[in-house]
């Protein structure tokens, strides 16, 4: 290994002694003393709300996965430059650690609820990076007689062998740091005793006509695995039922708290509901369907007594993140306190032990998992997360439509076929579904069946192919107000995609 080589490997190897120390010691000290979670998190705040959309746009629900990878290799380029600038006289590389200790200080102390001791485990992982730089260039490895710039073979070997077991330790520590804090924190327990209450109020059964036959459609009611998650939230709060509460305050007669035990005295509602990403594209699948399970919010808030003059309520998760949302959605509709989808206690990634579930809303100004409190407040006073990166700060759900059968470049074979896909326009329901093959004209799709103004829509067309080639497919659906969606592309920012989605593929 060559000198230079050497010294930036031993700078990565300082860097995950650091965060391995880091990590091993936060176990003790709970999520929110998290370094490695607190930088990511800290990352994504601090990232333009163009260059998010972008990620989420291009790496979807594996967004978070990206930037955990891309993190680690930004980590791992800096801590090579530290290694190769560290000296015995000139501790350059031990420095740029300790900047580094003091960065991800400030990223632990940003987060929600952290104080002063949340920086221990910081603190002891710098100082174990500083030690190992310095281990590395002591006298046992480097030596007077040694030619400047080169490393005699039997020290160079020998500080390559400690180089890799420091960072087999390491890395070692920072995956058992990981794991006990996971098992510590976890509130997979407390999901699993809990039992979802009888509703009182059921959902209608839903008909098997939803579902169009002969083509393989997304199911009516999507899984509770399949189902989409976008968020901000790198790791996934641990919040249990006992340390939950709900507090509601504001443009209020009186400032209430519910905690999980308040819950009893209120209906329990069943309700379909298809909820929609913002950042969904024009054909994207960032959009799926459950049977929530949970309170009306307008129930919990007329325990406040909501003043007049409030329009909006500012939603927060237990990790500080917000959502602006209209009062009226919330006083005047369906929107639940979920507690539990598709017949099961919420999973914990979708917000266990409770969300909002609002109808016809994007999710960025609705869909607030691990809520724990309403502001009732005004739009023209507060702006919540994504209304600060540049979003529309009210973001109703367009009338949009999809092609899932065929996929794009499919092969499909000479003969009959049956093409189809989904629909949606939250609040208002689908009306009509029409398609277009080539450049002929519109034609009717057939409908499964409607089940609410709140649940997508599912649609088949019935088709000969004839001539072989390339062939293109639109569609474009109808809401019950006789809105028919528009052509015209939009992006996703900054209150959600439009246009037709087409789709070319062959006929073999």
């Amino acid at each position: 290994m060559s000198s230079l080589g050497g010294r930036a490997l031993g700078g990565i190897a300082a860097a995950a002694v650091a965060v391995g120390a880091a990590q091993l010691v936060g176990a003790g000290f709970g999520p929110r003393a998290d370094v490695r979670t607190a930088v990511g998190s800290s990352v994504i705040e601090l990232t333009p709300g163009p260059v998010k959309e972008w990620a989420i746009g291009t790496f979807g629900m594996s967004d978070k996965l990206v930037l955990s990878v891309l993190v680690l290799v930004v980590v791992a380029a800096i801590a090579a430059l530290a290694g190769i600038a560290e000296s015995p006289r000139r501790p350059l590389g031990s420095v740029m650690v300790v900047a580094a200790g003091v960065l991800g200080g400030a990223a632990v102390l940003s987060r929600n609820g952290a104080t002063v001791v949340d920086l221990v485990p910081t603190v002891v992982g710098a100082v174990c990076g500083v030690a190992v730089l310095r281990f590395l260039v002591s006298k046992r490895f480097t030596g007077p007689q040694q030619k400047p710039g080169v490393e005699e073979p039997d020290r160079a070997r020998r500080r390559s062998l400690v180089t890799l077991a420091l960072l087999t330790v390491g890395v070692a520590s920072g995956v058992a740091g990981a794991v006990i804090t996971r098992l510590m924190s976890s509130v997979a327990g407390d999901r699993q005793a809990f039992a979802l209450p009888k509703p009182d109020v059921t959902a209608a059964p839903i008909p098997a006509a939803v579902q169009p036959k002969g083509v393989a459609l997304p199911s009516f009611v999507t899984s509770n695995a399949d189902f989409y998650r976008i968020d901000t939230a790198l790791a996934v709060p641990q919040l249990s039922r006992t340390d939950w509460k709900l507090r509601i305050h504001g443009m209020v007669d009186r400032e209430v708290t519910y905690s999980y035990p308040d819950l009893d005295r209120f209906e329990v509602v069943e309700k379909p509901v298809t909820l929609t990403c913002v950042s969904n594209p024009v054909g994207g699948d960032l959009i799926s369907n459950a049977v929530w399970t949970g309170y009306r919010v307008r129930d919990l808030l007329a325990g406040a007594g909501v003043h007049p003059d409030a329009d909006m309520v500012l939603s927060m998760s237990v990790d500080g993140w917000t959502a602006g949302t209209p009062v009226q959605a919330l006083t005047g509709g369906d929107a639940l306190l979920a507690i539990g989808m598709n017949g099961e206690p919420l999973p914990i990634e979708h917000g266990y032990p409770a969300r909002l579930v609002v109808p016809g809303l994007y999710g960025y100004v609705s869909a607030t998992k691990w809520v724990v409190d309403l502001e009732l407040t005004r739009f023209d006073r507060a702006e919540a997360y994504w209304t600060r990166l540049g979003w529309s700060a009210r973001g109703p759900i367009k009338t949009e439509s999809r092609i899932d059968v065929p996929r794009a470049g499919q092969d499909v074979p000479v003969g009959p076929v049956t093409f189809g896909g989904v629909a949606w326009a939250q609040n208002r329901g689908v009306r009509a579904v029409e398609v277009q093959m080539d450049d002929g004209e519109w034609q009717q799709a057939t409908l499964g069946a409607g089940y609410s103004g709140d649940t997508w829509r599912l649609w088949s067309f019935n088709w000969v192919a004839r001539d072989t080639g390339f062939h293109k497919i639109t569609v474009r659906a109808t809401d019950n107000t006789g809105y028919t969606q528009t052509a015209e592309r939009a992006d996703p920012v900054p209150d959600g995609a439009t246009g037709w989605h087409s789709i070319t593929f062959a006929v073999r």
